[in-house]
């Protein structure tokens, strides 16, 4: 039976990141938009990690039944090491998965937008079907494009509607980075192991790039939420708060054009989730600083 430390790396904390940032920018718009409401924020915050963790637990469990996990470079997975039987990791990603449904028809009820369950339901398919499933999109080149709705567009906008109860475009343009932030995180992560997915039959993105390819898309992720930042700078001079991370950036772009590979990538996954955290915070202070 596997640890509770190990249930802990199972979870991926440094991916966690992918759900804190969406619901701190869209609280900072909701904030300048003079629409915040700290109990809705908390509980859009616990939706995204419950879909972040439950996310994690399930592509364990599709990625360990079909022995993509049984050669790794990264963090172990419970199902690929043999921590954890494939029926336990299941049903860790299926009560996450309950979780973020139950505190989300909280949301629902609050704000009587019943179109939210639509919403709801997309965003745990999309968690399911990365992986799981016969056709599993994740496998197809597609994981990127997801990443950018789910952990870029559908959070901000939906952590400032369950606020404001109104649609944003302030929200949906500062989506933009926060989705290609979460994306570096799953670009450098499928570039580590772009040689095992390859053995393995899984087409991530990165497969099909290349690594060459992959790398600059890599930093392209990282380089343009700054240039947005900038452009945000027309709903309030105060979102070029954002730009302070741009050191950050400076490492992890410096050790992946300088071709690092395998373990080497893990520093810089950690890097990238530093750098997420830090601009997103500066982000959302900015934004809600525009009144």
């Amino acid at each position: 039976m596997a640890t509770p430390g190990q249930w802990i790396a199972g979870a991926r904390p440094r991916t966690l990141p992918n759900a804190v940032v969406p619901v701190m920018v869209g609280t900072g718009v909701a904030i300048g938009e003079g629409g915040f409401v700290w109990w809705r924020a908390l509980l859009a915050l616990l939706v995204a990690l419950a879909l972040q963790i439950g996310v994690n637990y399930a592509n364990d469990y599709s990625d360990g039944i079909r022995g993509t996990d049984d050669q790794r470079v990264g963090p172990m997975r419970l199902v690929g090491s043999r921590a954890a039987t494939p029926r336990q990791v299941l049903t860790a990603a299926l009560s996450c998965f309950a979780v973020a449904a139950a505190l989300g028809l909280a949301l629902v009820l609050v704000t009587r937008a019943w179109w939210i369950l639509l919403v709801g339901v997309a965003c745990i398919a999309a968690a399911w079907f990365y992986t799981g499933g016969k056709r599993p999109y994740g496998y197809r080149g597609l994981g990127e494009v997801a990443v950018f709705v789910f952990f870029g567009v559908v959070p901000v906008v939906g952590t400032t509607y369950v606020q404001t109860e109104s649609l944003s475009w302030a929200a949906l343009f500062a989506s933009i980075p926060v989705g290609l932030l979460s994306c570096s995180m799953l670009v450098v992560n499928n570039l580590r192991d772009v040689g095992t997915d390859g053995q393995s039959g899984k087409r991530t993105l990165a497969v099909v790039l290349g690594a060459q390819r992959t790398r600059a898309l890599y930093v392209a992720c990282q380089v343009l939420p700054f240039v947005v930042a900038l452009a945000m700078m027309a709903v309030t001079p105060w979102a070029a708060l954002a730009l302070l991370a741009a050191p950050l950036a400076v490492t992890p772009i410096r050790a992946v054009l300088g071709r690092a590979v395998g373990p080497a990538l893990i520093a810089v996954l950690q890097q990238t989730g530093k750098l997420q955290m830090a601009y997103g915070l500066l982000f959302a202070v900015g934004l809600a600083l525009v009144f």
